[in-house]
């Protein structure tokens, strides 16, 4: 019987984090493993076609295990089981338009050494601590998305609490906010609130917060839990909340060396800018555990994702040209990438018209400007920003609001945009 085009399964094996690590030990594969071989003296090397290197080293398309091995053979590497995993999961459809989180099946995500490597090897370490940060639509949704696949995997029961889901009346009040978070974690763990039951009001919320996760929460789980916090730096903005909610993440990730009951709990905080509140060092979660700064796409990255795409005219003059006009914004990548494999459009043309409102870009330039009238402030900031040769300085605050849009970098204590593409269209 002949499968239809949904229940089909992509079979085969890909590299494990084992398997990257000794590549990059023999130095055939890097960090930044095109300074080491680029994509046609790997074919030459390994005798493998373009497009099966570049499955092999997304590490996310399986291929056979004797393709894999070749290409072991190729550097006098021995390919061990442990070097691979099989992969068989349902195929999705590979050129779904470029929006949200890549999904975990997608051969479309492109990692970004060693942040996977980083995290995966964190979350085996109970009461651990991961801090992600980039810019919106830098593909921190999709990393996380993928760590909790990992903790899911080796055994954690998984939570995310997303503070873009929190009404703001609940984020300007931090009992309130911590009976939401506390009801929201249970209810994820199919458990039965039963705040009152722990919650006193002599004690203080962040004292019945902590007991209830040590009395409650915790010892009803049979595994370790992994607690993801999505958007963080919306706490940020009121500043009374933060100072009570952030330094309770701290405790108990300090509890967790001393306390038995706390070892069983991993977080992951996810945010988009630095942290702008003032927090005593001693009780600031952003001083301690693992940082994972998400740079752009580098050349390599984006000649990989080209080759996943199929674009065979993405060479390294074109991809220079990108990060140029685009900045290796993984979204903006991505978003252009569909375009080019889709339609007849050349590269020169879309990124020529890429600012205008004929663009592919002008929803997401439309939306960054809508933000930006919100707040005049911001706007008037971003104004002089595009409009300046060098750079300007600017309040922190506002440089890193600006910077959580993705519209600036900030060097030293000059903010300049991100790429071309904002200081075109906001020129206007």
């Amino acid at each position: 019987m002949k499968l239809s085009k949904s229940s089909k399964r992509r079979r085969g094996v890909v590299l494990t984090s084992r398997g990257w690590q000794k590549l990059q030990q023999a130095r055939v594969l890097e960090s930044d493993w095109g300074d080491r071989y680029s994509f046609g003296q790997l074919s030459d090397r390994t005798e493998l076609d373009r497009r099966t290197i570049a499955k092999i080293i997304s590490r996310q398309q399986g291929v056979d295990r004797r393709t894999l091995q070749m290409f072991f053979e190729a550097f006098d590497l021995e390919l061990v089981p442990t070097d691979y995993e099989q992969q068989d999961r349902s195929a999705t459809d590979s050129e779904q338009f470029p929006d949200g989180p890549v999904p975990l099946n997608s051969r479309f995500y492109i990692e970004r050494p060693p942040i996977e490597t980083l995290a995966y090897e964190e979350i085996n370490s109970l009461g651990s601590l991961i801090r992600i940060k980039a810019p919106r639509q830098m593909g921190k949704s999709s990393l996380l998305l993928r760590i909790i696949n990992r903790a899911a995997k080796i055994g954690y029961e998984t939570v995310k609490v997303d503070f873009q889901q929190t009404d703001a009346t609940i984020l300007a009040n931090c009992d309130r906010l911590l009976r939401w978070f506390c009801t929201n974690v249970a209810r994820q763990l199919n458990l039965d609130p039963n705040l009152d039951d722990y919650w006193d009001e002599d004690i203080g919320n962040k004292v019945s917060c902590t007991i209830y996760f040590q009395e409650y929460i915790l010892p009803q789980l049979k595994s370790p839990l992994f607690l993801a916090f999505n958007e963080v730096n919306l706490i940020f903005e009121h500043e009374k909340v933060a100072r009570d909610f952030l330094p309770l993440l701290r405790f108990w990730y300090e509890q967790a060396k001393q306390d038995e009951t706390f070892q069983k709990l991993s977080i992951a905080l996810v945010h988009s800018t630095e942290i702008y509140v003032a927090l005593n060092i001693n009780q600031s979660p952003f001083n301690v555990g693992l940082a994972l700064d998400l740079p752009p796409f580098n050349l390599e990255q984006i000649l990989l994702l080209a080759e996943l795409r199929g674009l065979d005219a993405i060479d390294f003059a074109a991809a220079k040209k990108i990060i140029a006009a685009i900045g290796g914004h993984p979204y903006l990548i991505n978003r252009a990438f569909y375009f080019l494999s889709k339609t007849d459009v050349t590269l020169d043309n879309l990124l020529a018209t890429a600012h205008t409102q004929n663009g592919i870009y002008i929803n997401h330039l439309r939306s960054q400007f809508d933000s930006l009238q919100k707040e005049p402030q911001l706007a008037s900031a971003f104004s002089e920003v595009v409009n300046s040769k060098d750079g300007v300085g600017l309040n922190p605050i506002v440089s890193y609001k600006l910077d959580s849009m993705g519209l600036v970098k900030i060097i030293g204590e000059k903010v300049t945009p991100s790429c071309k593409l904002y200081e075109l269209y906001f020129s206007i």
